[in-house]
């Protein structure tokens, strides 16, 4: 325990007194018979013996000397680096490269006209504190993918720019059609911002970090703290990712040299309005010529002015030019080979790309892929090869829209589907919380091993730190349900081409909530920012290849695959709950809102000057039937138990090799059947029908998204449709765990 905090332990003992301890040493770890059991453990006792945090922060501070974004040298220069390395482990490596389409600024500018002048900074400069913030080759501030455009129109404060905020404005009788909204960071994904601003006939989109989100409200900024500076500026992507993530220009093929490509202005994934980031030192004079309606309580930041809405008077212009190249992004792919099972395969990746400097995002997770890949490495040296072939991915041009990952994907698309047992990523960490997210199926294994991993600040697991966080926040089930709930995948990092369009179970793994903030995607994403902290002495660091390494060995050496169904069908069960009373919570909306226009229409026309605006009256919401859906989940449920319970039966009696190979196939099938080929409703590259990134939130889950997007649209064709397709999905599943029960039961060998 390296730097206990005794004074936390305290407080929260009780709590921990109530969580179940550590898995027992005679307890078989899951999927793993009582002897290989034995073996596992013993292994991973091996491996945390040949981890060093100085590695963590040897490689991190190479990795970050020089901007490595998509394009520069320094990006080759680590590949390259990183491959070697993987070879010097013994892995079989190749850098993969493909052309993908990064735009880079030529003009940046955003200028106040009117009432006053001012001409925006766009530039963060550099600090005595921070070693790299002056460094050669700095990327600018900019969103990548915005429009090109020279535009000048009114203001108008849209707050978070969702389209919730956008009926506030309706209701208020604002319109941005032919202005310029400005809207803070946060609520949403960035690129749901100029998307919805484009629909509502916006001209151009500015975003700021707000300091009450990232700002001085938080704590003290940087260098003195970790919070964002008046002059810091997030960068970033605003590709319309929920409709596809990857190569704007070649969805769902590879971006090869010769890959056939669509043009920029064919490409539905670009925006199609002008967009620029800048700090909340620039938006301040924006936001303080600004008049009109003052803002709603909820949407008042933290900035020394009143918050108005507008339109104006403030007049703003903004003309961005862009440079659309291609450039080559660099996977590193290393190979493990099994020992015995060579074509199931175990992934593992983070990206290796960073908008500035890259120390959070993604240096630090990509530090810990490394640590566990070199320990992996030196066990295999020593006689104990995985049984199981792990492939170690280093993604290159993820942060432009996950275009390494994609690629590749799209590019092996037939041999993932029929090898990949798992996928396993990691983005940024450091200092804090145990986060888990990914398919159900896994969460029994991600409960498992964090049990079993210690948090180096408080002594205890990483699982019970985790409880008693959810406990204290008032999740009652923290201390009723034998397992945390992992949270559902929407969009964000790499795990997505494999979730989301191809069905491969996957689990996205970090640490943080002690860290701070304010870094995020600006020069000050740095080596020193991240080394005071973020994870100073990389002690998460090696906590999280404690977590992640013990996920890879156990997928790779588990006797039955460690994917078990009694969670999954937990959690479905409360997705399919959540679908049915958003139907009743629409119709409750309804039926007052169109009360709200009957009464209103009296006042309005008394009063014809009044300016608030109810909503428009809506039509009926129908009652739909979710018995299809219940009644296949209580076939699944069935199903599952059962499944469950054979498992342990034959790992402790004993199975054939037959019966093994055969119920492994079975179960990396599993979350394939939970695709279907015709994708989502007008976007058919999100193919998982229980999770995707939604529509209008970008990385933001939605759960059963064909028929929770289909309600919010009250398209009520479309909700019955999508109930039947996944009824069938369920069903289609069950009958999966049915074919496996078989096989241990000693009755069928599946082909």
């Amino acid at each position: 325990m390296p730097f206990h905090a005794k004074a936390l332990i305290a407080p929260l003992g009780l709590l921990l007194c109530l969580a179940p301890s550590a898995q027992a040493q005679e307890t078989p770890l899951l999927g793993f018979t009582s002897e290989s059991s034995t073996a596992e453990q013993a292994l991973e006792a091996r491996f945390d013996e040949l981890l060093n945090r100085d590695n963590l922060r040897d490689w991190m501070e190479r990795i970050t000397a020089a901007p490595f974004y998509v394009g520069t040298p320094h990006n080759k220069e680590n590949a390259e680096w990183v491959a070697d390395l993987f070879r010097e482990w013994g892995y079989d490596t190749e850098i993969v490269e493909y052309q993908v389409l990064f735009p880079k600024p030529r003009v940046r500018e955003v200028e106040m006209v009117a009432p006053e002048q001012y001409r925006a900074l766009l530039a963060e400069p550099v600090l005595d504190a921070d070693a790299t913030s002056g460094v050669d080759g700095r990327l600018p501030t900019y969103n990548a993918y915005s429009a090109d455009g020279d535009v000048t129109g009114e203001l108008v404060y849209v707050n978070y720019g969702t389209p919730d905020d956008y009926e506030e404005l309706d209701r208020r009788g604002i319109d941005v059609e032919g202005k310029i909204v400005i809207a803070r960071y946060g609520g949403s994904w960035r690129g749901i911002k100029p998307k919805v601003a484009h629909e509502h006939g916006a001209l151009a989109t500015i975003l700021y970090s707000d300091p009450r989100d990232d700002g001085y409200f938080q704590g003290d900024v940087y260098p003195d703290g970790p919070y964002k500076m008046a002059q810091g500026v997030q960068r970033g992507s605003v590709t319309d990712m929920p409709l596809y993530p990857g190569d704007p220009l070649t969805p769902f093929v590879a971006a090869t040299a010769d890959a056939e490509r669509m043009t920029v202005e064919e490409s539905p994934a670009i925006m199609k309005i002008p967009v620029q980031p800048i700090s909340y030192s620039d938006a301040l004079p924006l936001l303080r010529a600004m008049t009109g309606p003052v803002a709603p309580v909820a949407w008042r930041g933290a900035l020394p002015t009143t918050y108005h809405l507008g339109p104006g008077p403030a007049t703003v212009r903004v003309h961005l030019e862009f440079d659309w190249n291609l450039e080559p992004a660099y996977n590193v792919i290393a190979r493990m080979e099994g020992s015995e099972y060579p074509d199931e395969w175990v992934i593992r990746g983070n990206h290796r790309d960073g908008w500035a400097m890259g120390a959070a995002d993604p240096a630090s997770g990509h530090v810990a892929m490394m640590e566990e890949a070199r320990a992996i490495g030196e066990l295999a040296r020593s006689g104990a090869r995985p049984k199981r072939t792990i492939i170690f991915t280093s993604w290159d041009a993820e942060e432009p829209g996950l275009l390494g990952s994609t690629e590749w994907v799209e590019h092996h698309a037939d041999e993932i589907r029929e090898k990949a047992v798992a996928y396993i990523n990691t983005d940024g960490s450091g200092r804090g919380f145990l986060n888990m997210g990914g398919s159900h199926t896994l969460e029994r294994l991600a409960n498992e091993v964090a049990r079993e991993v210690e948090d180096p600040q408080t002594g205890v697991s990483v699982w019970q730190r985790t409880q008693a966080r959810r406990a204290v926040s008032g999740n009652a089930e923290a201390t009723s349900r034998p397992d945390l709930r992992i949270s559902p995948l929407g969009s964000g990092s790499d795990y997505t081409p494999f979730l989301q369009h191809l069905g491969v179970a996957s689990l996205n793994i970090g640490y943080s909530g002690e860290n701070g903030g304010g870094s995020y995607h600006s020069q000050y994403d740095s080596f020193d920012h991240y080394t005071r902290f973020g994870d100073p002495g990389f002690y998460y660091g090696i906590t999280l290849v404690q977590t992640t390494g013990r996920m890879t060995l156990r997928l790779a050496n588990a006797d039955v695959l460690p994917m078990r169904f009694a969670n999954f069908v937990d959690n479905v069960s409360m997705y399919a709950d959540q679908v049915s009373e958003l139907l009743d919570q629409t119709r409750t909306a309804t039926e007052r809102e169109n009360r709200l226009v009957q009464m209103n229409a009296y006042v309005l026309a008394a009063d014809p000057t009044r300016t608030y605006v109810p909503p428009t009256a809506q039509g009926e919401v129908p009652y739909l039937s979710f018995a299809a859906i219940q009644n296949a989940m209580r076939g699944l449920e069935e199903s599952a138990n059962s499944l469950d319970a054979e498992i342990l039966r034959v790992l402790e009696s004993g199975l054939a090799p037959a019966q093994q190979a055969a119920v492994n196939q079975v179960l990396m099938s599993t979350e394939r059947l939970m695709t279907n080929d015709d994708g989502l409703p007008r976007r058919p590259w999100f193919r998982h029908q229980i999770y995707a990134p939604g529509f209008y939130t970008g990385y933001g889950v939605k759960t059963f998204p064909g028929i929770r997007e289909a309600i919010e649209q009250r398209n009520w064709e479309e909700a019955g449709e999508q109930i039947e397709l996944v009824a069938d999905m369920l069903i289609r599943v069950s009958g999966a765990l049915e074919r496996a029960i078989q096989i241990l039961e000693g009755n069928e060998i599946a082909p």
